[in-house]
């Protein structure tokens, strides 16, 4: 990983596709197997599945994942281009380890691999465990360039997806979404025609949209201008009333309402959490704190970003019985620790991040209450989130101006203008990069991002207005780092 340059994120290990070699992708994969050996998860002969999105690196590399289970003898199960969940939800059901070969929402120049335990997603815990395992490359399977080339014969494909759907169907019934007018923007997410089939499945009218042969970033936490430009239309020209995608590998949901303005991750997970009648609730700090003056929950934790610090809390509120236990992050992916039943049928639990589950529950919510998507959001305390990132910044120089904002946060703040625009500053957070609060009660929360060189910002604000304002202060107080 030092070599290479490819190292672990908030998900995963991540890349350049050139850094991401064969060589490097079957030492990860190695030891990661080396791993869950030490832990019991893994001998010859277990089982370990894998999938991957649409990029167009991604069947390279899943070919040399498959390799190194091969090599550790072990049952490589293919499970083709599939979501995310779906993977992790057939993995999890089995009680076998599983990896996906994905970058998300990151450009298609870069890409990664998840990893999964045997029943959850890999905590912090275990990336560096894994980290401490020796690999030895095999003697003529790799050029000098690191590219495979052995001979590996690749198993037949096996479909999560039917299963996955069902998962849905056995929930929320099949008149779920009777009567509802549903664009599915497709763009180049590995569970586009998932999502349509899931919608056709509960009653509901799917119309797809904007189908790609390009790789999309689509990034839930910052929409391109470009995809409001296409919700606002497609809204305009087909009466729909809500647009459903997700993010490259199908984890993360953007969700618009009838109108095509697409809601916040943070705000979709507040309502989610309110439909299942969640008692413990974990998001991360970046998280909009309506959650809190909704008062639905008994318990509710913050944590770092990142599904693993979600997990990790979660699960240690469902192992004191607070349940259903279930967690969600500013992206809108949604976890559940434990089973939640409503009305006789039961979801299992998933503990990894999921799109499906919140943009159904928000439209099965919406239609039992007979009103809008967008009426539905504003019965929620009025607290708005917006988010962004600096694109291209250099991580190193990103998180030594953060330690520069850590040392000295009301000095820093006002030379960013920060003070002027807010007022007095009355708290920092420096639970995950640097969050301040000012006696405005407004936020301002900067983070170098774990996956990609790029700087998050992070602003919440009692109106959508001051909320874009602060956005756009924010991001241009800190362009000036991005020269060093």
């Amino acid at each position: 990983m030092a070599r290479s340059g490819v190292a672990f994120g908030t998900s995963g290990a991540r890349g350049l596709v050139t850094a991401m070699t064969d060589a490097v992708c079957y030492a990860c994969t190695v030891g990661y197997l080396k791993h869950l050996r030490s832990v019991g998860e893994f001998a010859p002969g277990v089982a370990v599945a894998i999938a991957g999105d649409l990029r167009p690196s991604t069947p390279r590399i899943m070919r040399a994942c498959v390799a190194a289970v091969i090599q550790m003898k072990g049952e490589a199960v293919l499970c083709g281009q599939a979501p995310t969940p779906a993977l992790c939800s057939h993995a999890f059901a089995q009680g076998i380890p599983s990896l996906m070969v994905t970058g998300s929402h990151i450009p298609s120049d870069r890409n990664g691999i998840k990893f999964n335990r045997a029943h959850g997603e890999f905590l912090k815990s275990d990336e560096t465990a894994m980290r401490e395992q020796d690999v030895d490359l095999p003697a003529g399977w790799f050029d000098t360039a690191g590219a495979l080339i052995t001979d590996i014969d690749l198993p037949e494909t096996f479909d999560v997806v039917p299963d996955y759907i069902t998962r849905y169907t056995d929930f929320f019934g099949s008149e779920a979404l009777s009567g509802l007018k549903l664009g599915i923007y497709q763009h180049s997410a590995v569970g586009r025609d998932v999502l349509t089939q899931i919608v056709t499945a509960l009653g509901g009218l799917a119309l797809p949209l904007g189908r790609s042969d390009i790789f999309i970033p689509v990034d839930t936490e910052a929409v391109r201008p470009e995809d409001e430009t296409l919700a606002h239309g497609w809204s305009a020209e087909h009466a729909l009333d809500a647009i459903l995608t997700t993010d490259g590998d199908s984890d993360r949901p953007l969700l618009a309402d009838e109108g095509g303005n697409w809601l916040r991750g943070d705000v979709l997970g507040i309502i989610t959490a309110q439909f299942l009648g969640a008692a413990a609730v974990t998001t991360p700090v970046s998280s909009n704190t309506a959650l809190e003056k909704s008062g639905f929950a008994q318990e509710v934790h913050r944590t770092r970003i990142g599904s693993p610090f979600v997990v990790e809390s979660m699960t240690q509120a469902a192992l004191k019985g607070v349940v259903p236990s279930v967690g969600y992050e500013a992206n809108g992916g949604f976890l559940l620790a434990s089973p939640v039943t409503l009305e006789g049928r039961t979801i299992p639990s998933l503990p990894t991040r999921d799109a499906v589950l919140p943009m159904l529950c928000a439209l099965v919510s919406a239609r039992q209450s007979g009103s809008t998507l967008s009426a539905l959001i504003r019965k929620l305390p009025p607290r708005f989130t917006m988010s962004d990132r600096l694109a291209e910044i250099p991580t190193v120089i990103s998180q030594a101006a953060i330690e520069k904002l850590r040392s000295a946060p009301e000095k820093v703040a006002e030379s960013l203008g920060f003070l002027t625009a807010c007022g007095p500053l009355s708290h920092v957070d420096e639970t995950d990069g640097v969050r301040m609060t000012f006696k405005s009660g407004e936020n301002i929360h900067l983070r170098p991002s774990g996956n990609a060189p790029e700087l998050r910002i992070y602003v919440e604000a009692d109106t959508q207005e001051r909320a874009e304002l602060l956005l756009a202060t924010g991001l241009a107080a800190v362009s000036s780092w991005k020269r060093g």
